[in-house]
């Protein structure tokens, strides 16, 4: 009995002692977690409770050169209730009220929004979604509703806000326009003007506290943002909107009726430097087109006949020829090595001059001029272009200028045919850009300018930052030469034999060269054979104030695809509008054709800027800033709420002027 129950015992001190250790353990734990630890566990726990949220300022606005928006950004707000936090009279004697208000704004019934609250009461939800996308002048409104206006904590009001960026003309420049976009590493992807100017627009971000609440969703703490963010600096953009809207549908009439792959078309201010419109349209699986990618300012390739001018001005300049000289085209073939090079005449020109053979456009007169000219020193050709600046970028501000090719001799690639296929533009790339940039200078006298995208910089009223003419090169090349090819451009137009002839007016001077390159030439399967036509020149010829570039890429061969048939009709109709809208001479008599037939939305905008209107039009579907141009041109103030297109104005079509001195317009 005695061992039983000494046996006992000892268990029971061990039990004991066991006991004690365990919750010393725990103690000391306790004290640890309290004193060593305390504050990572409190911000720990206050992590998962409350989180400090970035907010995105508003970037600056991206305008026209004539103050028109080409983006904005635009505050949206969502109206969400939190149930809880509300007291049950409160809610009994304003959720009708609520209702009713919210139904009258938002054009629903106010069942719905009644039987949202009620809902939402009864399940004790804390953060139930009652509008999204409200612009500012409706959220300012539901702040003053029955109820909300009791603010978050009795009134159950939250507010998110976000901002989204909103480009009024649409489609039209949207891939110059562009964006700036981050991942979520941090990690940056930048388009076009808003890529470009990106330090200027974005601004600096602003922080609020939210609180976690049931369902992981986050609820913002207060009305107040712990730090306000600072709105982006406004940037004024060298593009005229008149014309980027003449050149987008002129492309995109032009790349519909040829049915063609992709083009592109820049149009540049002949002694700034100014890109007054950019625009670039692929084709979808569907046969519709719209802003792709930036094929005028990415995009390098063979620029084809084009090319031609380049060849001359430095044969010119080395002495080489005169655009006297004599050439023998060879019956149209000439062969060198294992090639042949072909005109686009069955038989030839015979012999004829230089001259004569840039406005003709042979391929077998150059190949003979450069590859004879050059053939016992290359490197003397590769200098010349080098001297002009054609192996450079353009150094842009914009992001992915595509690189352009100029082989030295001895490089990959290089071999006897080189000259001779360099001669008529194959084996060398350039952009879009590029290769306006050099016929620009030739419009210019020969001063090479960089293109410009940017005319200033602005906060509010104030300038922060003025952007200027740049000339990368005062001189390519020497004055008579120049004088030369700027006639010889004139010829391809003018002349009856020229290339360019179908586009000549009498009443309009323009100046230009043609260009038609073989693409996917390497094969001998003539269905796989593609063209990129090209029309590259300025205008007027005798005063240039615009120079323009026109690149279609694979045109359907059964409808057309040389240059002056595919490209050159749309650098007419584009010069002759410019011309038309912005006379610089006497007033145009008339115009052919194909410049007659303009899109519905440009015919009407003039329509009703410039005829005699006696009674308000109707504006309904008409995008805001058309319809706010054609309001003010007939003397009327107008208020603007919303962004888009015109869905209400406040006074009927049919209305006489007389009786009316402002009008209200409401876009969605």
């Amino acid at each position: 009995m005695a061992f039983t129950s000494k046996h006992i015992m000892t268990r029971l001190y061990l039990v004991s002692g066991g006991l004690f250790l365990f919750s010393g353990l725990v103690l000391f734990k306790l004290v640890s977690i309290q004193t060593v630890h305390g504050d990572k566990y409190k911000e720990l726990a206050l992590e998962r409770t409350e989180k400090m949220f970035t907010i995105p300022p508003n970037r600056g606005n991206l305008y026209s050169d004539d103050g028109s928006l080409l983006a904005t950004s635009v505050s949206k707000y969502s109206i969400r209730f939190d149930a809880v936090t509300v007291k049950d009279e409160d809610f009994k004697k304003y959720v009708g009220p609520l209702s009713e208000k919210l139904g009258r704004l938002l054009n629903n019934p106010a069942s719905h929004y009644e039987q949202l609250l009620r809902k939402a009461k009864a399940n004790k939800n804390r953060y139930a979604l009652i509008a999204r996308n409200l612009d500012y002048s409706q959220y300012m409104s539901v702040k003053e509703f029955p109820l909300f206006n009791m603010g978050p904590y009795r009134g159950g009001l939250i507010v998110d806000q976000k901002t989204v960026r909103e480009h009024p003309l649409g489609k039209i420049a949207e891939r110059s326009v562009g964006y700036e976009r981050f991942d979520e590493n941090g990690y940056a992807t930048r388009v076009g003007l808003e890529g470009a100017f990106g330090e200027y627009l974005r601004g600096k971000e602003g922080k609020r506290l939210k609180q976690k609440i049931a369902k992981g969703q986050w609820k913002p703490i207060g009305l107040d943002n712990i730090i306000e963010p600072q709105d982006g600096y406004d940037v004024v953009s060298t593009i005229d909107i008149n014309i980027q809207d003449i050149a987008h549908h002129g492309l995109l009439r032009q790349l519909e009726k040829y049915k063609a792959d992709h083009g592109c078309v820049i149009v540049m201010e002949t002694h700034t430097g100014e890109i007054k419109a950019i625009s670039n349209l692929g084709r979808t699986e569907e046969g519709k087109y719209y802003e792709r990618l930036n094929y005028a300012i990415g995009e390098s390739h063979e620029p084809g006949s084009t090319f031609k001018l380049m060849s001359l001005l430095a044969a010119l300049e080395d002495q080489v020829v005169d655009t006297s000289t004599i050439i023998d085209t060879e019956k149209g073939r000439w062969r060198l090595y294992d090639r042949i090079v072909r005109d686009s005449k069955h038989g030839g020109y015979g012999e004829i001059s230089v001259a004569e053979a840039f406005e003709v456009s042979s391929n077998t007169a150059f190949a003979k001029m450069i590859h004879n000219g050059y053939k016992n020193d290359p490197q003397a050709f590769v200098n010349r272009l080098r001297l002009m600046g054609l192996h450079k970028e353009l150094d842009l501000p914009i992001k992915g200028e595509g690189k352009p090719v100029i082989r030295n001799p001895g490089d990959k690639g290089w071999s006897g045919i080189s000259l001779a296929w360099m001669s008529h533009g194959y084996e060398v790339s350039l952009t879009p850009l590029q290769t306006l940039a050099f016929y620009n200078a030739i419009a210019n006298d020969g001063e090479l300018l960089r293109p410009r995208l940017i005319k200033e910089v602005k906060e509010w009223n104030s300038t922060i930052q003025k952007f200027d003419k740049e000339v990368i090169n005062p001189r390519i090349a020497s004055e008579d030469n120049i004088r030369k090819v700027q006639q010889l451009l004139k010829n391809v137009v003018e002349k009856e034999e020229g290339t360019g002839h179908k586009l000549y007016a009498p009443d309009f001077s323009m100046a230009g060269k043609t260009g038609t390159a073989q693409k996917n030439y390497v094969g001998k399967d003539p269905d796989k054979l593609r063209y990129i036509s090209t029309f590259a020149g300025y205008f007027p010829a005798e005063d240039p104030k615009y120079s323009c570039i026109v690149v279609i890429h694979e045109p359907d061969k059964s409808v057309g695809y040389y240059g002056a048939d595919v490209s050159g009709p749309v650098f007419k109709s584009i010069a002759q509008k410019i011309y038309a809208n912005n006379p610089m001479v006497d007033e145009v008599a008339s115009l052919d054709p194909f410049n007659e037939v303009l899109e519905d939305a440009y015919e009407s905008y003039f329509e009703e800027a410039q005829k005699e209107v006696q009674t308000i039009p109707d504006l309904q579907g008409m995008s805001g800033m058309d319809a706010i141009s054609i309001l003010e041109n007939l003397g009327l103030q107008v208020e603007v709420r919303g962004n888009g297109k015109v869905k209400k104005q406040s006074v009927s079509k049919g209305t006489r002027l007389n009786q009316v001195t402002k009008i209200i317009l409401e876009l969605s």
